[in-house]
């Protein structure tokens, strides 16, 4: 079998509908086996992640966090994915790492979004100003054509170099006022103590919350927790995983019982918002089960070009 490499001029043939179909049918094949490996350097991390969905591929992604390389003119993360024959565990392709990881972040945030958001939602907030926020100024637009986007970043000069490039991007001078303006409040930061909190909150909020990925990361404090109804996109990726959710069971701010619904309990309908007035949120855990729907579904359009 030879193995496809599948680079960035994919991107041309994928669209956030088809992306968000292959999410909910990959949901529907049998759970996913995943597991993840987590190497620290200090600062740096390396991140290994595997998944199989029996019946799809099987997928292992490797990434490097590295927080210093934007001093260097290099991406903040750096890696590779190998896409392997479901039925023969041959390599059938290796797809380009930072295509993967644009979309099938941006894209399990937009999912939550297209269920938990007020389906009349126009005022996105996004909390920090790197390639993640950029993304989903991408995928927002696709299910909410008429958002304005507003950005706040711990640096001025971030928040400023994206809305030099982002044409009628606003840059929120004090955060607090703008949580409170916002329908959607996306954060993506590194940081590792709570931006947001929840006595900033009003009633309809959505907050998609991708930033903390390890156990000694948090964007929102116990209140924010607390307040909202809660899901998450895989429960085995992050209850026990992510700072975001260990950190408030261990208070006793939340318990594990008030995560109401990831993905596999879509097509069940209890992953929804009830009513104009609560405010939901939803933890981007982005396993890599998500990463082997994405890679899968690249491929797939790749085929048919």
């Amino acid at each position: 079998m030879t193995v496809e490499m599948i680079g960035r001029e994919a991107e041309a043939l994928m669209d956030w509908a088809g992306l968000m179909a292959a999410f909910e049918a990959g949901h529907q094949l049998p759970r996913a086996e995943i597991n993840d490996l987590f190497l620290y350097r200090g600062k740096d991390t390396l991140l290994n992640r595997a998944a199989w969905i029996d019946g799809l591929a099987q997928l292992v992604k490797v990434a490097l966090v590295m927080p210093d390389n934007p001093a260097r003119g290099l991406p903040t993360i750096n890696g590779v994915v190998n896409l392997f024959d479901d039925k023969t565990g041959v390599l059938s392709a290796l797809v380009d790492f930072h295509l993967v990881t644009k979309w099938k972040t941006a894209g399990d945030s937009l999912l939550a979004a297209s269920r938990l958001a007020r389906k009349d939602s126009r005022n996105i907030l996004l909390v920090g100003a790197g390639t993640v926020a950029r993304s989903m100024v991408q995928a927002y637009s696709s299910q909410f054509p008429d958002a304005r986007f507003t950005v706040w970043n711990r640096s001025p000069a971030g928040a400023e170099a994206m809305a030099a490039d982002i044409p009628g991007l606003a840059i929120a001078p004090d955060l607090e006022a703008a949580v409170k303006q916002a329908d959607i409040i996306c954060t993506a930061t590194m940081s590792k103590t709570p931006v947001i909190k929840g006595a900033w909150l009003q009633p309809g909020q959505h907050l998609d919350l991708i930033g903390a990925y390890n156990p000694h990361m948090r964007e929102v404090d116990d209140e924010a927790m607390s307040r909202a109804r809660l899901f998450v996109d895989s429960r085995a990726t992050t209850i026990h995983h992510i700072g975001e959710l260990r950190d408030p069971i261990a208070s006793g701010a939340i318990t594990e019982a008030d995560i109401i619904a990831d993905y596999y309990d879509l097509a069940k309908g209890s992953f929804a918002r009830r009513s104009d007035d609560e405010i939901t949120l939803c933890k981007n855990g982005g396993g890599a089960h998500l990463d082997l729907m994405t890679a899968a579904y690249i491929q797939r359009v790749w085929r048919a070009r």
